[in-house]
């Protein structure tokens, strides 16, 4: 069980850095669902299966779609690719460097003991039991996420609209 959650935490880490360094932006989105696919399993083998579907559906289902039908509706610009630019890569390198180290101190002191024990019998990972507690106990924060949500649509969709006008 330990070996299957060091080859999804290498192909995350394998995947990240791979996202990080290319230049094209459609293998960073492949590379993204190879990252997002790992994390599942993680999840699975943590045993919060429900998280690990959302995390499928969620991400891989819808953000990963979106970024890939804009890549392909802007791939050729006035006949050129589309390339990401690197801009501050000395920062970016040093804040990556910041983040490597504090993952590494903190994975190195967990203990991973819990990938051993099966933690899918307990009622917190079950689907039904989330979706009562959604509609019973966190009915208002729920609603009030998606009232926050639906307004952030509207805001978008508003900007995204707005021509400024010309002063002649």
């Amino acid at each position: 069980m330990t070996t299957v959650f060091y080859i999804f935490f290498g192909l995350i880490t394998l995947f990240s850095l791979a996202i990080v360094f290319t230049k094209n932006i459609l293998y960073a989105a492949f590379s993204l669902v190879i990252v997002f696919f790992s994390l599942a399993g993680i999840y699975v083998m943590t045993g919060a299966p429900f998280v690990a579907v959302t995390q499928i559906l969620v991400y891989i289902g819808g953000i990963i779609v979106f970024i890939v039908f804009g890549i392909m509706l802007t791939n050729k610009l006035n006949n050129q690719n589309v390339m990401s630019e690197a801009h501050n890569r000395l920062f970016g390198y040093g804040v990556g460097l910041l983040l490597l180290i504090g993952y590494v101190m903190t994975i190195a002191q967990i203990d991973f003991d819990f990938l051993s024990t099966n933690g899918m019998d307990a009622p917190a990972h079950d689907v039904r039991a989330i979706g009562v507690l959604l509609m019973t106990d966190y009915l208002i924060p729920f609603e009030i996420a998606g009232v926050l949500l639906l307004i952030a649509l509207i805001g978008a969709t508003v900007i995204a609209g707005h021509k400024p006008k010309e002063i002649v």
